[in-house]
């Protein structure tokens, strides 16, 4: 396992002072991987949870060619593009029981969704494309539909033996719907990560303490609670430490024995004269960093010992201010633990929409900006901010419905000028 100072040394251009969000997120890259372990669990468990090895498909879905909507199947090299076709109803497939009579020239099937197709046919009219002349016929109207329309191929979804579920997959509810389309009652996954969280400050209230001058209540750790338990994790709390060195070390101890990785909020600027920064370099190995964003600047990373040879837990140190918290878990944190949790989709995706306003912004840093975005009159994507953008000002995050990313090179952004959105939904 490479040490911090050797990750540093790979990556070009590093500097704690000046680190840009791209080089946090490299630097990440390299620092976490994915946790040992795996637990079998039925497939109503396995919602949210990381795929721990191929789901190779044991059945083709659909097992056998089928018809995609009520109506008629018949041979469709028959179809003429300048006449219409008579056929002559011989029978009634119905679904989840094969019609076993035979099919001639100038005949077809009554067939439902889902029905297998019987030999010989490859063609399902609607039965609204068609007219019952007095004969008990159907008739089809030349250039309405063409020979293979409305039939579903056996193995069209997955067929047997071929790769349904790549190892890494976050199981959605599509997953879970695909997962059980084979049979399957149980899936593989990654052992669930264990995540511990704490604050820190002596001006940090915690809920029902009366409120005292210079102090402030702590939001910190419910909105990481919220954001680690959308994230599907184990959550440790371990509430609010105070700035004294021997509590400070026996939560971190704590921490790093129970989780795979912890994360803190405050105590981590640059120069700041408190008991956290000191007891992180004392227990482990830390950078720290002043990155180039905002919000968010300062931030802490690196490893504690667990002790007994168990290895390491990766540490994050955040910013104290609320929104800067978020953010930073946001864009570094959230990516980090799903490479932990054996994910291969870690990146947070980014949409475009218009700028609704001009945004002022300097080169040279990231920055991270509450908007909301909504439909504009044309029907096109368009985003505004929502005001004030000051760290402590989380009430915009209630506001705001994703993250407007102006990155490290850009300047202003004039009105109805693209700009990339982290989008909260699914995040928050």
């Amino acid at each position: 396992m490479k040490t911090i100072a050797e990750i540093a040394a790979e990556l070009q251009g590093y500097d704690p002072q000046a680190l840009s969000a791209a080089g946090v997120s490299a630097f990440l890259e390299r620092l976490v991987q994915p946790v040992a372990g795996t637990e079998t669990l039925p497939l109503f468990d396995a919602l949210g949870r990381v795929l721990a090895e191929d789901l190779v498909s044991p059945v083709s879905v659909p097992p056998h060619d089928n018809s995609a909507m009520d109506g008629y199947a018949f041979d469709g090299a028959a179809l003429r593009a300048d006449s219409p076709l008579a056929l002559r109803v011989v029978g009634t497939a119905l679904a989840g029981k094969a019609w076993a009579g035979r099919v001639g020239a100038g005949e077809c099937v009554k067939i439902m969704t889902g029905a297998v197709m019987p030999a010989g046919l490859d063609t399902v009219v609607p039965q609204e494309f068609t007219t019952t002349p007095e004969d008990g016929r159907i008739a089809i109207a030349p250039n309405v539909l063409r020979q293979g329309d409305n039939r579903r191929l056996m193995g069209e979804d997955l067929m047997a033996g071929r790769v349904a579920l790549s190892q890494g997959e976050l199981l959605t509810p599509a997953a879970l719907g695909l997962a059980a389309s084979l049979g399957l009652k149980t899936l593989t996954v990654a052992r669930r990560l264990r995540v511990a969280y704490f604050s820190t400050g002596d001006e940090i209230l915690s809920q029902g303490e009366p409120p005292r001058e210079g102090a402030v209540y702590d939001s910190n750790r419910y909105t990481m609670f919220g954001m680690l338990t959308r994230l599907g994790v184990q959550v440790i709390d371990l509430g609010v430490v105070r700035d004294e060195p021997a509590l400070l070390e026996a939560a971190f101890r704590r921490a790093a024995a129970e989780a795979d990785a912890i994360i803190t909020s405050g105590g981590v600027s640059v120069g700041e004269a408190d008991h956290t920064r000191t007891m992180m370099k004392q227990l482990g190995d830390v950078a720290f960093w002043r990155i180039a964003m905002r919000p968010g600047r300062p931030m802490a990373v690196g490893r504690i010992p667990r002790g007994t040879g168990a290895g390491d837990a990766v540490l994050f140190g955040l910013p104290g201010n609320p929104v800067a918290v978020m953010v930073t878990f946001l864009a570094f944190v959230r990516p980090a633990l799903l490479r932990m949790m054996g994910s291969t989709h870690t990146a947070p995706p980014l949409l475009q929409a218009r700028s609704a306003e001009a945004i002022r912004k300097k080169p040279g840093r990231t920055e991270y900006q509450r908007g909301t975005v909504s439909l504009a009159p044309d029907g096109s994507l368009q985003v505004r901010t929502t005001g004030n953008q000051g760290s402590g000002v989380l009430s915009s995050m209630v506001q705001a419905n994703g993250l407007i990313v102006l990155h490290h090179g850009q300047g202003n952004v004039a009105p109805g000028e693209p700009v990339d959105v982290m989008m909260f939904e699914g995040a928050l």
